[in-house]
């Protein structure tokens, strides 16, 4: 590893924190030491470090404060952030890894357990960067050339890649938000979960889409709760710059509000199609815009799970088995390896209408 990388502990422990840098500078690393959360942002921003190892329990300023302020900061918000922690508590883990951090240490650990955290976070953080930066060049027909859209896609193109779990949430339903997300591989779906623990899935994002739109635009806390799908990689734009775009360039307010406004009648359809449609009619009319989502034009693959589909189409998911068995042997749809392939997509347009 090279010596002009740059590493940043925070840690008020003497003990640890020397320890630590001893061992990073036999690696060749360029170490700096914070002794308290306040002066470790100092450094943070002075230094821009290549990644920073952070203590949660501290005084001035703990590690999560830490991390937010530098997340928050653009000159600092993509740099690799590593907790170390003496605790092996779960809901510590989960909040630091929603917050943005990208991996945790628990004390005491070992020196390869150190390095091996150190290079493998470097490396993905170089390698997802070119992913990213490919994935935004993909889409630059959507900005059109507009300035303002321009902006934008360059923003993202600089914020951290967050890598989520599948069954990991990204954010609770009342949590405060936090900004936009923009999915660069995997999937998202939204859902209001009732008090006796039902699922109504609202929304599935994929590649590309933008997600937590209406609640920032409301300026209200979320409405719907957030979880991956498969393990998926994100970004999030801190709600201070969208505001500051939104007001500065039309072009952006224009796209968001093109998203609310597609998402709304989205809504409206799913909650006709409970009101008036049979279930055979709306998991045909569910089929075909999962279909249409998936952009495909020969056979689709749908990698949704049975109990999604009811929870989208408002329906159990014992019935759902049942529609989807009656579709099989109907030639409608087929499976495989725990897909659905829609087979006859004018038998669904016929049932929908």
């Amino acid at each position: 590893m090279s010596a002009q990388t740059k590493i940043l502990i925070i840690e008020d422990n003497d003990d640890i924190r020397e320890s630590t840098a001893e061992i990073l500078e036999l690696a060749d690393f360029e170490v700096f030491h914070a002794t308290d959360g306040k002066q470790g942002v100092e450094q943070a921003i002075k230094i821009k470090p290549d990644l920073i190892l952070c203590d949660i329990m501290m005084p001035e300023l703990d590690g999560y404060e830490v991390l937010y302020m530098l997340e928050k900061n653009l000159h600092t918000s993509t740099i690799p952030f590593i907790f170390l922690t003496a605790k092996n508590d779960r809901v510590d883990m989960r909040r630091g890894m929603e917050m943005g951090a990208d991996d945790y240490l628990t004390k005491p650990f070992g020196e390869l357990e150190l390095l091996n955290a150190i290079s493998s976070r470097l490396k993905k953080f170089d390698h997802h960067k070119k992913v990213f930066g490919n994935s935004l060049d993909s889409i630059n027909e959507l900005f059109n050339n507009a300035h303002g859209l321009d902006e934008l896609k360059r923003l993202f193109s600089e914020r951290k890649i967050r890598h989520i779990k599948k069954k990991q949430i990204i954010y609770y339903e009342g949590d405060s938000v936090n900004g936009i997300y923009l999915i660069a591989s995997g999937r998202v779906k939204t859902m209001k979960i009732a008090e006796d623990g039902r699922e109504l899935l609202i929304s599935i994002f994929g590649p590309e889409e933008y997600f937590g739109v209406a609640a920032l635009l409301a300026n209200e806390d979320y409405k719907e709760t957030a979880e991956a799908m498969e393990d998926t990689s994100l970004c999030l734009l801190p709600r201070e710059l969208v505001q500051e775009l939104i007001g500065k360039y039309p072009d952006v307010a224009s796209k968001f509000i093109n998203i609310l406004a597609n998402s709304v009648l989205e809504s409206e359809q799913q909650l006709l199609q409970l009101a008036y449609y049979s279930v055979r009619k709306r998991m045909a009319e569910l089929l075909l815009r999962l279909r249409h989502r998936s952009g495909e034009d020969d056979l689709t693959k749908l990698n949704i799970s049975r109990d999604n589909l009811a929870s989208m189409a408002g329906i159990a998911t014992e019935t759902v088995s049942r529609i989807l068995s009656d579709f099989k042997e109907e030639g409608i749809i087929a499976k495989d390896l725990g897909q659905l392939i829609i087979l006859d997509q004018q038998k669904l347009e016929k049932m929908k209408n």
